[in-house]
C-alpha cells in the first residue's frame, strides 16, 4: 500500500474490489502501522445513566420516552456501585453514556463528574457529541464553555457515538433531532483544540449508499488531518431488532468490507477497532485480518445493542483467547492505547 493517500474514487474502487483482496490490502497497511503480533483491548463498562432521550432516533431500540413507566435515571450511588465492580474486575476507564434528558441542565453532569472524581480513580469516557449539544443548548451556553466545564469537572475523552453517518440527508431521515453532521464534528474539534481526545466511529447498514459512508471516512480523515485528536475509529453494523427501521441485518462479509475500507482510507488514525459486540466472536477474530488491531472492549456491561435482541458475550479469558487462537499475542491497554500488564 505505502502512503499514499486514497481519494474518494480510489476508495470506491477499493470497495468493489474481492472481500479477500481489500482484506489482505488492510491487513497489511495494519501491519505497517502494528509491526509487533499484538492486538490490544480495554477492560471497561457502558455506563448508561439514563435511557430518556427526546431525540426519537429510527435505529434506536434503548430509549424511552420521559413519561414512560420504563424510564429511568441512576442515582450517583447505582453508578457508583457499577463503577466499583469495574475497578473490582481490573477495569480502568467507565462509558458514561445517555439519552438526550429534557429536564438536565449541565450543572447536573458536572456534579456527576465531579461526585465520580471524588470517590474513584477511574478515566471517564463519556458524552456523545449529541449528548454535549444537548446540555449546551438546554443550558443556554456556547459549546465551547459546555466542553470546557464538563473537563473541568472531570470529564477526560470523548465517544463518538451520535456519529451514524456524517451526512446530513441520511442524518434527517434516521435521526432529524440529533444535530447535524457539521455538528457532530464541531463538538469533536473543539474538545481536541482543548486537549481532550476522542474516538470517531460509524453506524452502517442502513439507509445510506456507499457514497455516504466514503463521505463519512473522509470527514473524519480531514478533521483527524487538522486536529490530530482521535485515537481509534470504530465502524459497526446496524442492529434492526424492535427499531422502527426494519430492514435486512447487515452481515459479516460487508462489515468486514467496511472495516477494511475504514483501515485503508483512514490513513492518519492510528487505531481500528473490530466490533465483536455487534457481529459475534468468530467475525470479530476474522476483523483481526481485516485492518482491526484492537479487539475493544470486554463489556463488562452493555445495554444498547442488547435492547435490539443481540446479546453477543464474552468474558475476559474468552476474549484473549480468541486473540491468541488467531496468532497475536493480547495486550490490556488505557483509552490512550498504553500498554497495561501482559
Amino acid at each position: 500500500m505505502g502512503n499514499l493517500r486514497l481519494t474518494f474514487e480510489q476508495a470506491k474502487r477499493w470497495y468493489q474490489e474481492d472481500l479477500l483482496t481489500i482484506g489482505q490490502a488492510a491487513h497489511m497497511r495494519r501491519q505497517e502501522l502494528h509491526p509487533e503480533p499484538v492486538v490490544t483491548y480495554v477492560v471497561d463498562r457502558n455506563i448508561n445513566y439514563t435511557n430518556v432521550c427526546t431525540s426519537g432516533c429510527r435505529f434506536c431500540a434503548f430509549y424511552q420516552k420521559p413519561d414512560s413507566p420504563d424510564a429511568y435515571l441512576l442515582s450517583f450511588e447505582e453508578i457508583g456501585t457499577k463503577i466499583q465492580e469495574t475497578l473490582h474486575l481490573g477495569g480502568t476507564q467507565i462509558l458514561l453514556q445517555g439519552g438526550l434528558h429534557p429536564h438536565l441542565s449541565l450543572d447536573y453532569y458536572e456534579e456527576m463528574l465531579r461526585w465520580i472524581k471524588n470517590n474513584f480513580s477511574i478515566h471517564i469516557h463519556g458524552f456523545s457529541p449529541p449528548e454535549i449539544l444537548h446540555f449546551s443548548n438546554i443550558s443556554g451556553i456556547p459549546l465551547e464553555t459546555a466542553i470546557a466545564r464538563l473537563k473541568e469537572a472531570g470529564l477526560d475523552s470523548i465517544p463518538g457515538g451520535g456519529a451514524e453517518i456524517l451526512v446530513d440527508h441520511i442524518r434527517k431521515q434516521v435521526s432529524p433531532r440529533k444535530g447535524s453532521a457539521n455538528e457532530w464534528l464541531k463538538v469533536m474539534e473543539i474538545a481536541h483544540k482543548m486537549g481532550l481526545n476522542t474516538t470517531a466511529t460509524m453506524m452502517f447498514g442502513h439507509v445510506e449508499s456507499i457514497e455516504d459512508r466514503i463521505t463519512h471516512l473522509m470527514a473524519i480523515r480531514d478533521l483527524q488531518d487538522r486536529t490530530g485528536g482521535f485515537t481509534a475509529f470504530i465502524p459497526w453494523t446496524f442492529q434492526p431488532g424492535h427499531t422502527e427501521l426494519p430492514m435486512k441485518e447487515t452481515g459479516g462479509s460487508e462489515y468486514l468490507r467496511m472495516l477494511a475500507l475504514s483501515r485503508l482510507v483512514l490513513d492518519n488514525i492510528p487505531n481500528i477497532q473490530a466490533s465483536w459486540v455487534t457481529q459475534g466472536d468468530k467475525v470479530g477474530q476474522l476483523a483481526l485480518f481485516f485492518g482491526a488491531n484492537d479487539l475493544g472492549s470486554t463489556m463488562i456491561e452493555e445495554n444498547v445493542v442488547a435492547a435490539t435482541g443481540v446479546t453477543h458475550r464474552l468474558s475476559l479469558n474468552e476474549l484473549r483467547r480468541l486473540i491468541e487462537v488467531a496468532g497475536f499475542a493480547p495486550r490490556q491497554r488505557d483509552f490512550f492505547y498504553r500498554r497495561m500488564n501482559a
